[in-house]
């Protein structure tokens, strides 16, 4: 029986995104006007696959479970009767991937950081095709399908033998629901598989791989219907039957979309486990020094080149799990975010954090993308007061601020023009330390939007289109996007920062250098990198 307030609800538009993150999925509940009503999430890992260093696995059996778990609770939380859910829509991690043999059943995924084929990636750069599916796909062969389906055609043939159709993460959740295959260009075009020009999939691309144009998924625009929740998916997750399923999209394109930015030229940073520098393209540029990457935007002949911060948001995480349980203790009990906390301790830290260095992504290079082992660097074991956990703290957000900075130069160089406002959203964006940092160290105006989890907005604005709630992708996400805070940069912090960049990106090349030689094991390291 519904409460009185369930009841109330079941009268109003409401929409549900599922998002499939590196580190979590979550499941949020939007008002038809942008607001955003309840959120669910539960973390997850990614096991490595026994025998092969540097695989992960995604498990689409237990991953599913914990998606419906954050479903139901997102709805019960609203105390929101599932009726009033006029659509759900969908959005993952880019590069993941999932195949199915012919009667649906999932034979083999991973996550987007799956690193297990190497050599097949280093086959595919002696042969000069991964120079090829670049120039065609934007993206290059270190985490993303060609090297992967060679890896399976060799290590596990009967797999490649069953494959009847392929699909991205987002589009496994469109078919855990709906039981459809699509994609749509934002997330397919992540797979390496994809013709930017064109926005669909490469004929030729396929042929590398030896593969046949059947088991790929129809390429369908975001906000389009592709079916209705099944009797199946309705237990499971407690949608409502028949509740109509929305083609979504890729979490970074997607998370344009939730802030409104669908302008070419438009600068946006998303702060999530990893981090993406982004800029929007008019047409598909493709970096010639092969160090960012291009891929399709959820918007209609629109495309955009990314650098990605990576683990900057896990870093925090894992810090928070390895040394802050005081902080988790006393967050629970005032019933506040634990970041909050960590951040405040970090904020009477002066820009250079004391001394202290952190040292976790590497400034983007696709051509090989590794990194160095994680370390602090240069304590000060004669003065703990200054040189110690808040240290650590602002070290990691400065870091994170240093490889954006990288990534900033990289774009301003391509695009011949010079960046003066960014928007920062994602979870990094939800403290008033780290945007600061980074406006401080770009030397721009960093905004941030009262929605936070713009991913999940953008796919609940897909599914608003699918519900006839919205015309565009462009005109929801303009007409409710709602910036809380602006961050203006200081100038003596910034004039410190330039010295300090350079000097951590010595410091990085330095341990670098140790990493490459074995004597540490490197943060992640691409396939043939």
């Amino acid at each position: 029986m519904f409460s009185k307030t369930t009841r109330r609800l079941a009268d109003h538009n409401y929409l549900m995104a599922i998002d499939a993150g590196t580190g979590s999925c979550r499941a949020v509940i939007f008002d038809s006007m942008g607001n955003q009503l309840s959120f669910s999430q539960r973390e997850w890992a990614h096991k490595q696959l026994k025998g092969f260093p540097s695989s992960q696995v995604f498990d689409t059996t237990n991953n599913w479970r914990l998606i419906s778990e954050c479903v139901r609770e997102s709805i019960r939380s609203a105390e929101l009767d599932p009726h009033a859910v006029k659509a759900v829509s969908s959005t993952s991690m880019r590069e993941g991937m999932v195949l199915y043999d012919e009667a649906g059943k999932e034979i083999w995924a991973c996550p987007n950081v799956d690193s297990r084929a190497a050599s097949e990636a280093r086959y595919l750069i002696k042969t000069g095709k991964a120079r090829r599916i670049f120039s065609l796909a934007g993206d290059w062969i270190s985490i993303t399908a060609p090297a992967r389906f060679l890896w399976i055609r060799k290590h596990e043939p009967n797999v490649f033998r069953e494959i009847k159709h392929i699909g991205m993460l987002s589009d496994w959740i469109l078919y855990r629901l709906s039981g459809e295959f699509v994609t749509d260009p934002s997330a397919g075009s992540s797979s390496g598989m994809f013709d930017l020009k064109s926005r669909d999939w490469s004929k030729e691309i396929m042929g590398i791989c030896d593969l046949e144009s059947h088991i790929f998924p129809k390429v369908t625009q975001p906000g389009t219907i592709v079916g209705k929740v099944t009797r199946k998916a309705s237990l499971e997750t407690g949608l409502l039957e028949e509740t109509p399923v929305v083609v979504g999209g890729a979490d970074t394109q997607l998370g344009l979309v939730g802030l409104g930015v669908t302008k070419p030229g438009q600068v946006t940073l998303l702060g999530g486990s990893f981090w993406q520098l982004t800029m929007l393209l008019d047409k598909a540029v493709i970096d010639p020094k092969i160090r960012l990457r291009t891929l399709c935007h959820a918007v209609q002949n629109e495309w955009m080149i990314e650098g990605i911060g990576f683990y900057c948001g896990l870093t925090m995480r894992w810090f928070r799990d390895a040394f802050c349980e005081l902080e988790k203790q006393e967050a629970k009990r005032k019933g506040v975010d634990p970041y909050t906390l960590i951040e405040k301790e970090a904020s009477v830290v002066p820009p250079g954090a004391n001394g202290v260095f952190g040292i976790f992504s590497n400034i983007m290079n696709s051509k090989r993308w590794a990194h160095a082992s994680p370390a602090f660097m240069q304590f000060d074991i004669t003065d703990p007061a200054h040189s110690g956990k808040k240290e650590c703290i602002r070290a990691i957000e400065e870091a994170a601020a240093f490889v954006v900075m990288g990534h900033l130069n990289i774009l301003q160089s391509l695009s011949r023009g010079k960046v003066r406002e960014i928007t920062f959203a994602g979870g990094g964006a939800k403290g008033y330390l780290w945007p600061q940092i980074i406006s401080d160290v770009l030397n721009v105006k960093v905004r941030t939007p009262v929605v936070k989890e713009s991913t999940s907005h953008g796919a609940a604005i897909c599914a608003g289109i699918g519900a006839g709630l919205y015309n565009d992708l462009e005109t929801a996400g303009r007409e409710f996007v709602r910036f809380e805070d602006t961050f203006e940069p200081k100038r003596a912090n910034h004039e410190k920062y330039v010295s300090l960049y350079e000097k951590w990106l010595r410091l990085y090349g330095e341990v670098m250098k140790i990493s490459d030689a074995g004597l540490l094991n490197p943060l992640w390291k691409a396939a043939g990198a």
